[in-house]
């Protein structure tokens, strides 16, 4: 596994160790080919001539000899042919702790991007896992695996988002019941997933979400009248 692990200024400490090898295999199966298709998208071999090619062992997978022409190739498949590499992605993962003021986006043309905090040959070819507002600080994901991202966004995968919040009002149990319960959104026509919310201190607390619905969690508040004078998004459940 190729895990790229990035720290900004304010100083985010995380393990790289940071999926296990099932949770790996799990999040992170790409887009498939069969192998006799990427030979014949990506040389001057056809479909059918795949086969002679194995037989005379001239490719290789991943270092080793293919052994069938519906071996399956994903993005981060290394292919060679005749000494000649076809193919050789390597998945990039990368955490940030993006903070205030910079956009979670990979251009603007008014603020500095996530993109722009960090150093990384493949940075054009990233994408931001989730998104956190102008004046939010905490964690970002960026990848170039699409997959991977997909699978993680999916509320089906239930991986829970955690915010650290400091609100205007002081909160009550009440606060605790109603996120359970879930919330009603008007203009989505829904109701908010069950979200468990541990009270910190009379004007703090930790919230733990499974879906991103637009500025969720100042809604989520908002229902109560209470603003939400500021909020971390410090971990995936992923990382838990």
């Amino acid at each position: 596994m190729c895990v790229s692990l990035l720290v900004s200024k304010n100083r985010l400490t995380l393990s790289v160790n940071l999926i296990s090898n099932s949770d790996y295999n799990y999040f992170m199966k790409s887009t498939t080919n069969r192998l006799d298709r990427f030979i014949s998208q990506n040389s001057t071999f056809s479909i059918s001539d795949t086969r002679l090619l194995i037989a005379q062992k001239r490719i290789l997978v991943d270092g080793h000899v293919a052994h069938s022409n519906q071996q399956k190739v994903t993005k981060f498949t290394y292919v060679e042919l005749d000494g000649n590499c076809l193919q050789d992605n390597n998945p990039v993962y990368i955490v940030l702790n993006k903070p205030k003021g910079v956009v979670s986006a990979t251009k603007d043309i008014k603020h500095s991007t996530v993109l722009d905090l960090i150093q990384h040959s493949q940075k054009n070819e990233l994408h931001i896992v989730g998104r956190l507002d102008f004046n939010t600080t905490g964690l970002v994901l960026l990848t170039n695996d699409g997959a991977w991202s997909r699978k993680i966004s999916l509320p089906e995968t239930k991986l829970a988002k955690v915010y650290e919040v400091t609100l205007s009002k002081p909160l009550s149990d009440e606060y605790i019941t109603v996120f359970r319960e879930g919330i009603y959104f008007g203009y989505e026509d829904i109701t908010t997933k069950p979200a468990c919310l541990e009270i910190l201190s009379e004007y703090t607390a930790r919230l733990s979400l499974v879906e991103g619905k637009y500025h969720q969690v100042k809604r989520m508040f908002g229902f109560f009248k209470t603003k939400c004078w500021n909020f971390i998004e410090f971990l995936w459940g992923i990382f838990a």
